[in-house]
């Protein structure tokens, strides 16, 4: 199923599908991204608990090897739902945007996940932030190409490689020569800038 960012309820939809545990393929400030939701059964009387979903998106994009995937978060703030480390100003204020953080999982998160670290992105789409404030919760984000493959920018190639295996593709034009999020670490305490990317860290 494909529809337009631009259509009317068009989060609304791109929410429901990922709370009703599908795969979805969503616009970002940067390139298209696969989403799924980290978090399920929020609401539910088990209370919350990986999704699990991670592991379906290794499958489609066919990674020989399960990597933990980038959660995006709707609002800045929100990351201390998560983890204990304070972030610099320096960095927060880069929120929304094209920056992801590593950080440490606070307990609570450590034993959900069974990580002890997540990266972390505040992305700087509005539209995007919505639809993860609909989920009540993050959402996995990850490019769309194969394992070992370029990452796929034009809208009919996504279609033509992934539009039978995921629930929904929601088109905003083809994606051309958008650098990725700058990734930088946090786990040592001082940030370490990972990969350059949109986002320039002085």
């Amino acid at each position: 199923m494909t529809s337009l960012k631009s259509e009317a309820e068009s989060a609304q939809k791109a929410a429901k599908i990922l709370l009703d545990g599908k795969i979805a393929v969503l616009p970002t400030d940067t390139v298209y991204g696969f989403s799924a939701l980290a978090i399920s059964g929020a609401e539910g009387t088990e209370g919350p608990r990986k999704s699990g979903l991670d592991l379906k998106i290794d499958q489609i994009k066919k990674s020989p090897e399960s990597k933990p995937l980038i959660e995006l978060i709707s609002d800045p703030l929100d990351i201390y739902k998560y983890t204990d480390q304070e972030i610099p100003s320096k960095l927060l204020q880069k929120w929304p945007g094209a920056l992801t953080l590593l950080v440490k999982n606070n307990a609570w998160y450590k034993a959900l996940t069974g990580r002890d670290a997540t990266a972390f992105r505040c992305p700087g789409d509005e539209w995007l932030r919505r639809v993860i404030g609909l989920c009540g919760g993050p959402i996995y984000s990850t490019s769309v190409n194969f394992s070992g493959k370029p990452v796929l920018e034009a809208e009919e190639d996504i279609l033509r490689d992934f539009g039978g295996v995921v629930d929904l593709f929601v088109r905003d034009g083809d994606k051309k020569n958008v650098l990725p999020s700058t990734l930088v670490s946090l786990l040592d305490g001082e940030p370490k800038v990972i990969r350059q990317g949109a986002v320039k860290i002085d």
